[in-house]
């Protein structure tokens, strides 16, 4: 598993908020943000698109679960359709992992990633969330990142 540590920088997001257990309904939620960033110019080659797990699974329902799919947006850019909310992602020092695109490497690099951290002597910054990030470009070659802030 790759693992680059950056200095992420804080940016403003568009979102969809998916409210239920994780999985597939993250993938339709995910679609329906990229055709409303298609229709409102927004996805280009050029995007990044980011998914937020906002409750951890082992101490919430997975009915209560909350997993926003955002797209990165210019600070100038204004939300106008209420079913897109707008936020804000604040930056830091970021531990990212590289792997491929697929569901199960996804759903095995969850479970790699903090043994990983603890080898690495980083520790997880809890404060902050923990980010899946799909920038067009990597996704095109196979590629997404998760991306764990640390400290």
């Amino acid at each position: 598993m790759d693992i680059i540590i950056e200095n992420m920088p804080a940016f403003q997001i568009a979102y969809i908020r998916q409210i239920g257990p994780y999985g597939n309904n993250n993938v339709q939620t995910m679609e329906e943000l990229k055709k409303w960033a298609k229709i409102n110019n927004l996805f280009n080659d050029e995007s990044i698109i980011l998914g937020i797990a906002q409750d951890n699974p082992e101490t919430t329902k997975p009915e209560n679960c909350r997993y926003d799919t955002c797209i990165l947006v210019s600070s100038e850019y204004s939300v106008t359709d209420g079913y897109v909310r707008e936020g804000n992602i604040i930056g830091g020092k970021y531990a990212a992992f590289k792997i491929n695109h697929t569901a199960e490497a996804v759903q095995k690099a969850w479970v790699d990633i903090f043994p990983e951290l603890s080898r690495q002597g980083l520790k997880l910054d809890e404060a902050r969330p923990i980010i899946e990030r799909y920038i067009v470009q990597m996704v095109n070659n196979h590629y997404c990142e998760i991306c764990v802030p640390v400290y």
